[in-house]
């Protein structure tokens, strides 16, 4: 379970994960996206970056979070009759904590005894601040499956995230897979048509607002600006840097908005400064997933700019897009609960690869399988 830098609600995947000679084979049974009630997402979205919030917020957030995460697994469990093994909990991150590009330390809120206490199984969470003990930025975190899926690839293979945040993978047979953030992709967009709106619409639904705008050239060039995008890899950003505020330094106060050029321009910075990074690699094949997808501009646009590059959905190889997020916690809480370290250092920078996340006990004693022997790991997608 996962709920994203856009924190619309809580993607809830329930899998079956099976290992036979080094193959995870991956077949998700169910899956929903079970959004947080109207005041639950207001109290988080007034929690984020830049804006400050005292202890009683911060506590508040974390019980309602994680009663909400339970809720949602919970329901998923009820429907399909079934109970989990393991529940992997990433939470909602509030706080990603970056100095002179290193990661210092990463907050999820959504307290796991919550979801231990409703459904009675050990939950693994807290997953990336062991990847930032270690020296790495606990993201993108997503490179575990595609390294996974596409590490023995024959050539070079992108495989990009377009989330709040935009972040890609690099990967293939010979290669030192790399990943890291990008830039803003779904936050930008979201905040901008959430504050223009006063709060009544969340997101643009089909890009119908970004259809009938134009791009705002000059705003465009300033925001590629953004010395964040020069920065060497790994690295990664969030909320902490592209929020409401940032917008209102190019473009003025939410009052003088043309709110459809506004929404272009947003989304031709995402496509352009995607485009610029997948040009660095020679990749003829990029595999799309995350709610961009669900962008028909933003789709049809990365296809025009990326000469060359065979842009598909994750759907492609059987997985839909809106799902791969939370089937990667899956499969990373697989690999810890054996024992398996799931980070990917040379995509996290981390100095070394961790088994990943904090167990809270069910109502059993806790008893993990033996340790599975090292090996090199691919996973396929069931059928």
């Amino acid at each position: 379970m996962i709920s994203g830098t856009s924190f619309d609600g809580i993607d809830v995947a329930l899998v079956d994960l099976k290992e036979s000679d080094g193959v995870i084979s991956i077949k998700l049974i169910d899956f929903e996206s079970v959004q947080y009630t109207k005041e639950l997402r207001s109290k988080i979205a007034k929690a984020m970056p830049p804006q400050g919030v005292d202890m009683q917020i911060v506590c508040e957030l974390d019980t309602q979070i994680g009663q909400a995460f339970a809720d949602a697994a919970s329901k998923i469990l009820s429907r399909n009759n079934t109970q989990s093994d393991l529940i992997v909990s990433h939470g909602q991150t509030l706080y990603h904590w970056i100095e002179n590009n290193k990661a210092l330390g990463t907050l999820q809120l959504g307290e796991p005894t919550w979801i231990a206490q409703k459904i009675g199984a050990p939950v693994l969470s807290n997953i990336r601040s062991r990847d930032v003990a270690a020296g790495g930025h606990g993201a993108p975190l997503v490179s575990t499956l595609d390294q996974l899926m596409f590490g023995n690839s024959d050539s070079a293979v992108a495989a990009l995230n377009l989330g709040g945040i935009s972040n890609v993978t690099i990967t293939g047979s010979g290669l030192i897979p790399i990943a890291y953030d990008i830039g803003p992709a779904n936050g930008l967009l979201d905040a901008a048509i959430l504050a223009h709106s006063n709060g009544q619409i969340a997101f643009d639904k089909d890009s119908e607002t970004a259809k009938a705008g134009s791009v705002d050239r000059g705003i465009l060039a300033k925001l590629l600006n953004e010395p964040y995008y020069k920065l060497p890899a790994p690295k990664s950003t969030g909320k902490e840097l592209f929020h409401l505020p940032y917008l209102l330094e190019y473009f003025g106060p939410v009052s003088t908005w043309q709110i459809n050029d506004v929404m272009r321009t947003l989304l031709e910075l995402t496509v352009e400064t995607v485009a610029q990074e997948i040009e660095k690699f020679s990749v003829s094949q990029m595999y799309v997933h995350g709610g961009g997808t669900a962008n028909p501009l933003m789709m049809s646009r990365l296809k025009e700019r990326l000469v060359g590059v065979q842009v598909n959905p994750m759907s492609e190889l059987g997985l839909d897009p809106r799902h791969k997020e939370a089937v990667t916690f899956a499969v990373i809480g697989f690999m810890s609960w054996h024992g398996v370290p799931a980070s990917v250092i040379s995509c996290t920078g981390a100095a070394s690869a961790e088994i990943l996340g904090s167990i809270t006990f069910g109502n059993k004693p806790l008893r993990l399988p033996e340790p599975k022997a090292n090996r090199k790991y691919s996973a396929v997608i069931a059928n």
